[in-house]
């Protein structure tokens, strides 16, 4: 079955969403620890979450890369993960989406949020034909992610070990069974028009 350009997939109950992130242990492992962002996390800069297993993998190299160490799955409540949605602007000019490209600049320099569209990653983190988001957070809603929507934090750095050794023995089939189950996300219209770039 061919998947729709843009869709939100993601691991999520009923209250919350998963996203992950990944950072260097000195952050990581004490956000696990204390289950929320130490003071050393900077909340001046944008931050992004990736509803995505897969992508992280492939942003963040397994957890291989410098300063990605610890790869964290951080569940955040629907309410807000919505709001930062519903709070959005395409990172980029979408013709068709923005009527100019001075109109963008503005709701650009506006939105606490800012959506990007990348290819998906499959299992050999080689680009699938489909989009994953990713989900810029500044001011206002790094705030909100770290001191109001985050409900929980693990280290997901074996889990993504794991799967890494897998793939790399050709176990495509015992890898797949290790991943996050990612559903496609009952966000409405209301949410993804003005984000579908």
């Amino acid at each position: 079955m061919e998947q729709p350009q843009h869709r939100i997939r993601a691991a999520y109950s009923e209250s919350v969403i998963t996203v992950y992130q990944a950072y260097s242990p000195e952050i990581g492992l004490r956000a696990v620890r204390d289950g929320r962002f130490p003071a050393a996390w900077k909340r001046d800069r944008m931050t992004w979450i990736k509803p995505s297993f897969l992508w992280m993998m492939y942003r963040c190299g397994w957890g291989a890369k410098a300063g990605q160490e610890t790869v964290l799955a951080v569940e955040i409540s629907r309410d807000g993960f919505e709001w930062a949605l519903r709070n959005a602007c395409l990172s980029s000019y979408v013709r068709g989406v923005h009527p100019d490209r001075a109109t963008w600049q503005r709701q650009l320099k506006r939105a606490p949020t800012r959506v990007q569209w990348d290819p998906e990653r499959d299992l050999r983190l080689q680009p699938l034909p489909y989009r994953a988001l990713q989900l810029g957070l500044s001011g206002e809603a790094v705030r909100r992610y770290a001191d109001e929507w985050t409900v929980a934090i693990r280290d997901v750095t074996p889990l993504a070990h794991d799967v890494h050794a897998l793939v790399s023995r050709g176990e495509l089939d015992s890898a797949t069974r290790l991943l996050p189950q990612e559903l496609p996300y009952p966000a409405g219209e209301e949410h993804l028009a003005h984000l579908l770039g």
